[in-house]
């Protein structure tokens, strides 16, 4: 066993290991006094992660080839710990307020968090199958964790239940990848012959992964989900989990079946035309702002998959771009629907934000950015985001898909503008309880990074994040 190897690949999982763990025993220990200072002990752990990932981003291979990183996958992870720490913290007041403030938050945010990297390093399927276990546990737990609300209990089981049948049917994939190609490892799999016996495999994997990213046909689960479940834990399922399934869904077609593109193509774009269009007109008739959202992250997986579709060398970075910007852009948006507290009660019917811009004007002005941004409104960074996806399916040949992808873009606009108008042109409401000032400067943050300061990223990321599939 190589550690230099090891740390050179895996030294942010196995910092966050270490890390949870401890916070497990201290939690045993210390129980109510250290739930105090779990939140914010949290989040600085993943920061930490957020630090490694980026302190090593040219990765490396580590396990026998079971785990391997590079720069793609080391920006992701970044990101992906950076959205759960800030995802953390802004969860803290509505915690205290709502009396759920307990160690187990924290701790389950870690191990998803630990899932998340995991998935992001497999390269290999059963490596891979234990991160998104990792991640799913962790992420059912948190979807019921206001154990005296039912909805938020009722969210919980139907992820856990939905949640059980695209576990297997990832693992019921990953077998038959085995059996007609003779290991689980990505490398290898890439130098099988493709025959019937893998197409099923691929299926079943795609069609388990199309569940983790919220793709239509699997998206049934996500509305409900994001009703129901504590509104932070929806910030945190917004933003890092969707990004990291994101990028694993392309290493894996990308690295183990990038010889069989003309096989798994035409799938993606099915998954990639139909979300986008339920994402856009399901949202349409939508008062909750939860759910509204949780139509437009249908939506918005639909556009990643045009980036999927288009391949590896143009899709790749195209596809990191767009998620980075998305996943920050839902960190601003919830971060404002967590702000949304009258008489000691949280509200989240699209009517409460009415007159918003005389009550909270910077409130308003943060919410319409975050919001024009995700719509890919020019130009805001979402707009630079929606750009390089369709270029990447205009260069790859995909015009159809692109078309679709427009006409979804324009239908989107009637419920975004519908949350501007009713801010800006509805009849004033009392305002909103005071927020924290750690929600407020994660919201303010997310609108400045959603306006043009933050394209001058965007040519960064996608030279980092090009050509790196090559690296292994």
């Amino acid at each position: 066993m190589n550690w230099d190897e090891i740390f050179a690949a895996a030294t942010p999982e196995l910092y966050l290991a270490f890390a949870g763990l401890v916070a497990v025993v201290l939690g045993a220990v210390l129980r109510e006094r250290f739930a105090t200072v779990s939140i914010k002990a949290g989040a600085l752990i993943l920061l930490g992660a957020c630090a490694l990932s980026l302190f090593n981003i040219e990765g490396g291979v580590a396990f026998n080839g079971l785990w391997e990183t590079d720069r793609f996958t080391n920006l992701a992870k970044a990101v992906c710990y950076f959205c759960a720490g800030v995802a953390l913290l802004i969860a803290e007041p509505y915690l205290v307020k709502e009396r759920l403030i307990r160690y187990e938050y924290a701790l389950l945010v870690i191990f998803a968090s630990l899932g998340m990297g995991i998935t992001l390093s497999a390269n290999d399927l059963m490596t891979l199958y234990l991160g998104i276990e990792t991640l799913s546990l962790s992420s059912y737990v948190l979807a019921a964790f206001n154990r005296d609300s039912q909805r938020s209990s009722e969210a919980g089981l139907k992820y856990f239940v939905l949640g059980a049948l695209a576990s297997g049917l990832i693992l019921y994939g990953a077998s038959l990848v085995y059996g007609f190609s003779g290991s689980t490892n990505y490398d290898a799999i890439a130098q099988a012959e493709f025959g019937i016996g893998l197409v099923f495999g691929l299926v079943l994997l795609i069609t388990g992964l199309a569940f983790k990213v919220s793709a239509a046909p699997l998206h049934v689960w996500t509305p409900d989900v994001y009703e129901g479940a504590p509104t932070p834990v929806v910030a945190f399922f917004a933003s890092a989990p969707k990004l990291a399934s994101m990028v694993v869904f392309a290493t894996i077609l990308f690295e183990a079946f990038g010889n069989a593109i003309d096989q798994w193509q035409d799938v993606i774009l099915i998954i990639s035309g139909a979300s986008m269009l339920i994402g856009a007109f399901g949202a349409l008739r939508q008062t909750n702002l939860k759910r509204l959202f949780a139509y437009s992250s249908i939506g918005n997986m639909g556009y990643a998959l045009i980036a999927l579709a288009a391949g590896e060398e143009i899709g790749g970075p195209a596809l990191l771009v767009y998620m980075v910007i998305y996943a920050l852009s839902q960190l601003g948006i919830f971060g404002v629907l967590l702000s949304m507290r009258r008489r000691g009660g949280m509200v989240e019917d699209i009517s409460e934000l009415s007159g918003l811009s005389s009550t909270m004007p910077w409130l308003a002005v943060c919410m319409t950015a975050l919001v024009f941004s995700v719509a890919g409104i020019p130009p805001l960074g979402g707009f630079f985001g929606k750009l390089v996806v369709f270029q990447a399916g205009v260069e790859a040949g995909l015009w159809p898909i692109v078309i679709i992808g427009v006409i979804a873009s324009v239908v989107s606009l009637g419920y975004y503008l519908r949350i501007i108008m009713i801010m800006w042109g509805g009849d004033k409401l009392a305002p909103f309880e005071n927020m924290s000032g750690t929600v407020g400067i994660t919201v303010s943050a997310a609108t400045i990074l959603a306006f043009p300061v933050f394209t001058v990223v965007i040519g960064w990321m996608m030279s980092l994040a090009g050509g790196s599939f090559s690296l292994g």
